[in-house]
């Protein structure tokens, strides 16, 4: 069994902003916009967070209109991606665990500094390679997991893995949980990267700034202080 490590969300570099996290450790899970055309109707103005506010009551006026690229989605548990992440997402077998990290910001603001959360993860029922499949397949999957954010996509499914997620077994958390520290790099530039107590956890170390490459989590010992790690949220 291993465990992919992988960014997710709203970040400053996509969309100026970072979701929110609240003081009691509760957090909205705020997704980066879509670029593509789509027939997604839910933006950042009309849609709700778990705290009972539209998610634009935490971010920029500009990006109020902006539509929302639901990926991964909790609902039904997929999470697709075309890019050069597909390779790792491959790797994945079943009963594997994908992991969801975003960059979250204090919310009201209170001086502590934005940093990186365990926010969510899929315990993987498959990874699926649409390369591979007919176009009776990929039309199947494709109504099976509508809510997924690339089949509402106005384009073709070239290259995208979906990863699908256990039910039983996959959860968005109700509370995030810190895995990074600020660090400077050489430049004297601020990142993130992976703090002292989870360096010891999970047997990772270094910048988890971005999501390429994604990080594995390997090893028994390991993977059990993730499962217990995981159930803080």
């Amino acid at each position: 069994m291993k465990a992919l490590l992988l960014r997710i969300g709203m970040d400053t570099g996509t969309d100026g902003a970072l979701g929110p996290i609240f003081e009691d450790g509760s957090f909205e899970y705020v997704p980066i916009s879509e670029r593509c055309p789509s027939k997604e109707t839910r933006t950042y103005g009309n849609t709700m967070g778990r705290s009972g506010k539209f998610l634009t009551t935490y971010l920029p006026t500009n990006v109020q209109n902006r539509m929302i690229h639901f990926d991964p989605e909790f609902e039904t548990f997929t999470y697709g991606d075309p890019t050069s992440k597909r390779k790792y997402l491959l790797a994945l077998e079943t009963g594997d665990l994908l992991v969801f990290y975003a960059g979250l910001a204090h919310y009201p603001k209170n001086g502590h500094n934005n940093a990186l959360y365990v926010i969510g993860y899929f315990q993987v029922e498959k990874a699926v390679d649409f390369n591979k499949l007919s176009r009776e397949e990929a039309q199947d999957y494709s109504s099976k997991y509508s809510n997924n954010a690339h089949f509402k996509r106005n384009s073709d499914t070239t290259d995208l893995v979906l990863v699908i997620g256990d039910k039983g077994n996959s959860k968005l958390l109700k509370k995030a949980i810190l895995i990074s520290q600020t660090k400077i790099d050489k430049a004297g530039k601020p990142y993130q990267a992976v703090s002292k107590e989870m360096e010891g956890q999970l047997g990772i170390r270094g910048s988890i700034q971005r999501s390429i490459p994604p990080r594995f989590i390997r090893g028994e010992e390991h993977i059990d202080h993730l499962k217990k790690i995981l159930l803080q949220g």
